[in-house]
């Protein structure tokens, strides 16, 4: 799919101490808009200019096939074909699947740098957070296996606290994201991620920060840790957070750590 037809929020603009623009890639069952709230102006408030596509079939976008069958493959062809519009090489952020596709993406290209954000794990941690779904709720994670309905796994705001936020994320931001959540394709979900499509981590030469909650209960500390280590670098656990980390009221600690690593990599 062309850049051209793709829902992409583009603010600020490059600047001499930052000629590379950073590209925030959202994951499953959200869009563009979840990089809005804090991350995008907060980034160009530092003289970054920054996108924030939302994938085929989320946000505003179109697809030409049922959402259900797209693949990672389709996923990583759109970050793609937004980044063939650049005249600079861009530093990818990656947030849960979203992270998963910028993986993919580091198999055959590089970046300036890589930010995973309580992603996906490379290999075997989608398929440990499925059967803790299961385990946690075993009814609705059925249904949702068969729906990919994010609203079959979530029925109420409370669920969506409970996997999605941690104890100090406010009602509003909750009930907000709660009303914005979309279906997503069960193909990268039950298949791509698991067994259909997996990261072949070796191929990566990208600098890669890799973060995520403490308080996470869809990619766990471990999940994060396992992550890290198949890059060779160390974790950054973020203390109360959960998995929204770019929502939670702590985001700025997280957009700090990012910034600060950009840095130390002259970025």
């Amino acid at each position: 799919m062309s850049s051209d037809m793709l829902d992409v929020i583009d603010k600020g603009e490059a600047s001499r101490s930052h000629p590379h623009p950073i590209l925030f890639v959202h994951g499953a069952w959200h869009a563009g808009w979840c990089w809005e709230e804090h991350f995008l102006d907060h980034f160009v408030e530092r003289g970054f200019r920054v996108l924030a596509p939302s994938l085929r079939g989320h946000g505003r976008s179109p697809t030409s096939k049922p959402l259900r069958v797209c693949s990672v493959s389709d996923y990583v062809s759109d970050i793609c074909s937004v980044i063939e519009t650049l005249s600079s090489t861009p530093v990818l952020v990656g947030h849960s699947l979203g992270g998963f596709v910028v993986q993919k993406y580091l198999e055959t290209r590089d970046a300036a740098a890589a930010v995973l954000i309580a992603s996906t794990p490379p290999r075997g941690g989608q398929l440990r957070s499925l059967l803790r779904s299961i385990r946690r709720y075993p009814w609705r994670s059925t249904k949702f296996t068969c729906t990919g309905n994010p609203s079959d796994l979530c029925r109420t705001s409370a669920d969506v606290r409970e996997l999605f936020f941690s104890d100090q994320a406010s009602d509003r931001v909750v009930e907000e994201f709660a009303a914005r959540m979309s279906s997503d394709s069960s193909r990268v979900i039950l298949f791509d991620t698991v067994i259909g499509n997996l990261v072949r981590t070796r191929r990566n030469r990208t600098p890669m920060l890799v973060l995520g909650g403490e308080a996470d209960r869809v990619y766990t500390p471990d999940d994060v840790r396992r992550t890290a280590a198949a890059y060779n670098t160390e974790p950054l656990i973020l203390p109360g957070m959960g998995h929204e980390v770019m929502l939670e009221p702590g985001w700025q600690v997280a957009a700090d750590h990012i910034e600060s690593w950009l840095a130390r990599h002259g970025l």
